[in-house]
């Protein structure tokens, strides 16, 4: 049991550093496309690789937060940050990459927050929509505001509808009886793919006629 138990907190570690790398990635890029030295380059990607993270803890009465605790996750941020420094150019040619990790990103975080919550209060939806979804968008809004952008949450393609709907199908597997493996990983890729499909269809909610 104890063998299980940490498999699945490596699992869960493992993922969370994933996502926080690809956020970091998006921020990193949004500091260069604003022209940002390479201070604020980090600093960006750091906000938006962990941001979420931290106001979910913080929500959820964890204190130090896992992101500050853990050097592990400066550690990635920071890496992520100078490696699109030195990187921009090569990549220049695809900047859809910074809407594809962002998509990444958004799967993976949407399940950590809401294995964060289970973990904590058991499987209780509204306490796991929540945590999925700060987890989820509290960087990429916090991303977009030190830009002086709109966040793309409130205006682009499927974003927080893709993650609720990763919740939901996270939910309804935990409550079959899956183990959060076997649940994590489905949730993840369908929660990235309806943002890809989004993106690339147009996929959009209804909007008001003005």
């Amino acid at each position: 049991m104890s063998d299980q138990i940490s498999a699945i907190q490596l699992l869960i570690q493992s993922l969370d550093l994933v996502g926080t790398a690809a956020f970091a990635i998006t921020g990193a890029l949004k500091a260069i496309e604003h022209k940002s030295d390479i201070v604020g380059i980090i600093i960006l990607a750091t906000i938006t690789g962990v941001a979420g993270g931290v106001l979910r803890d913080i929500t959820f009465g964890t204190f130090p937060p896992l992101a500050i605790s853990n050097p592990l996750y400066a550690a990635t941020t920071i890496s992520a940050g100078v490696a699109m420094f030195f990187l921009y150019r090569v990549i220049q040619k695809h900047w859809n990459l910074l809407l594809k990790f962002d998509a990444i990103g958004l799967g993976v975080f949407t399940v950590i927050g809401s294995t964060f919550a289970y973990q904590i209060v058991g499987l209780n939806f509204l306490a796991m929509a929540f945590a999925g979804l700060i987890t989820a968008v509290g960087g990429g809004i916090l991303r977009d505001v030190f830009v002086k952008e709109m966040p793309i949450v409130f205006v682009k393609e499927l974003y927080a509808t893709a993650s609720f709907a990763g919740i939901v199908l996270f939910f309804c597997l935990l409550s079959v009886g899956l183990d959060l493996y076997s649940a994590a990983v489905p949730s993840i890729v369908s929660v990235t793919l309806l943002r890809l499909l989004a993106m690339k269809y147009g996929w959009n909610l209804p909007r008001p006629k003005i």
